[in-house]
């Protein structure tokens, strides 16, 4: 039976699918290789991951702003300001996406969370968590790259939530994403928004991304 396609997730503008340009699938194609070498792997991720963060800013509410121009003209804009953001990083794989997040945002604050997967279960288990201290009045980017089963990311989202942050507040931006784990989250939390850069084919036997791309943190920080 064929598998959920890409455009299965995309109609209530709850799942975010980046515009396939040639760019776009460019990136990917280099990032994807077995051969990339880790230099070019971050560079290339790198700018990825800065198109997801602008993708993500796209979404957050704005309001009309009218400002004075050098010609002493009027023009008609909007203000990004005055919704506060902050970064969330899932450990370790989501700080790689910190450094395009600080880019984009000045003096952005970023939280942690430590979730580690058993491998034999492919279960996840929280170690750690140290988020900002008005995080529940902030819109949330959740940080991880790679969105596999979703119980990772069910898990980090619980913990959002437990400090208050609402569902509709908490965008989730990663570079890959699973349908089961698209499944997963859209099943428990509805009003998470999902921004990623791709929709893979599904997971295997091992509950890893096919095609994929491997361990991206392994990858990005050299300990492969």
């Amino acid at each position: 039976m064929e598998g959920p396609r890409a455009d299965d997730f995309l109609e209530d503008g709850r799942v975010i699918l980046l515009r396939q340009t040639p760019q776009v699938i460019g990136l990917h194609t280099i990032i994807r290789n077995k051969d990339c070498t880790r230099e070019d792997f971050i560079f290339y991720s790198d700018r990825l991951i800065r198109l997801l963060i602008e993708e993500g800013l796209s979404l957050v509410p704005v309001v009309e702003k009218v400002v004075e121009t050098p010609t002493g003209s009027a023009y008609k804009g909007v203000d990004f300001t005055t919704n506060k953001i902050c970064g969330v990083s899932v450990v370790r794989a989501g700080e790689s996406m910190e450094t395009a997040l600080r880019e984009v945002c000045k003096a952005i604050r970023i939280g942690k969370i430590l979730i580690q997967r058993d491998e034999e279960t492919a279960l996840p288990k929280m170690f750690y968590a140290k988020l900002p201290k008005d995080v529940e009045d902030r819109y949330v980017f959740l940080l991880d790259p790679m969105l596999a089963t979703g119980g990772s990311a069910v898990m980090a989202i619980n913990v959002l939530i437990d400090h208050g942050v609402p569902q509709s507040n908490v965008l989730f931006l990663n570079l890959i994403a699973a349908p089961e784990g698209i499944r997963c989250i859209r099943q428990q939390f509805p009003d998470v928004k999902i921004v990623t850069t791709a929709i893979d084919k599904q997971l295997n036997e091992r509950k890893f991304i096919i095609p994929g791309i491997g361990d991206f943190g392994d990858k990005y920080f050299g300990t492969t």
